[in-house]
């Protein structure tokens, strides 16, 4: 009984976890789309997002801040996900957890850039002259290649569907929850994954783009997220190996 006890403990706080991650980080999301034309404003050239970044004030920082901390909150409802599906020895599924928080700390790192490194480039490029805009634009594009096209969204999105598609295939499988939130996290990482191609589009011209990718697939995903946390709170009564398929 204890340890039935313990496992539904487990499955709430993962549950409320993911919920609570899912939709702060979603309000933090919507605030800085508003503030800052996010994530449109990422495939425009230094000359129009520094200062845009300027205009924006200490407040736009902070958003930057808010945002990369909420979604840094689904770390710990990942780590937990495999003891909470009482799933610990399955070893697919500890390397996909392992996968999914690596997804987490790319993703913040991306994020970050903007609150450690974008300020003092978009100071220099504002109040500098010619030469030093052209210098500033080309640190710009560097930093913005590497720690956001190439770790915060290339790395930090595929190993973030890496997970969530393992994840819906396990649900599959094992049915430790019902079938129906394994094909929407199956749907939500293949839309998701669609939108590689707008980042691979940033160094191989001509890519095949398709717009409503990144929108769609990361609406989805965080959408599927919620309902995980949604399913594991209305499962943190039944017993963690029961069979749930139907």
């Amino acid at each position: 009984m204890r340890l039935e006890s313990d496992g539904a403990g487990l499955r709430r706080v993962t549950g409320v976890l993911f919920v609570v991650g899912a939709v702060a980080f979603a309000v933090a999301a919507t605030v800085l789309s508003s503030a800052f034309d996010w994530p449109d404003i990422l495939r425009e050239p230094a000359g129009v997002v520094l200062p845009a970044f300027v205009a924006g004030g200490r407040s736009l920082v902070w958003i930057w801040f808010a945002t990369a901390w909420t979604y840094a909150v689904l770390l710990v409802p990942i780590l937990l996900l495999p003891a909470a599906l009482d799933r610990r020895h399955d070893a697919v599924l500890r390397a996909a957890t392992y996968v999914g928080a690596t997804s987490v700390v790319l993703s913040l790192i991306g994020f970050l850039r903007w609150v450690f490194v974008v300020p003092p480039l978009a100071d220099s490029y504002v109040g500098g002259d010619a030469a030093t805009q052209a210098s500033v634009a080309a640190a710009w594009t560097a930093q913005h290649q590497f720690g956001g096209a190439l770790l915060g969204e290339h790395l930090g999105q595929l190993f973030a569907v890496a997970w969530s598609a393992t994840v819906s295939v396990l649900i599959v499988r094992t049915g430790v929850l019902p079938r129906w939130v394994s094909w929407t996290g199956l749907i939500a990482s293949g839309l998701y994954l669609a939108n590689q191609g707008d980042i691979l589009a940033t160094t191989i011209p001509g890519f095949p783009v398709w717009d409503l990718a990144g929108l769609l697939g990361s609406s989805l995903w965080g959408l599927w997220v919620l309902v995980l946390g949604v399913t594991l709170l209305g499962r943190s009564r039944s017993r963690p190996g029961a069979d749930t398929r139907s």
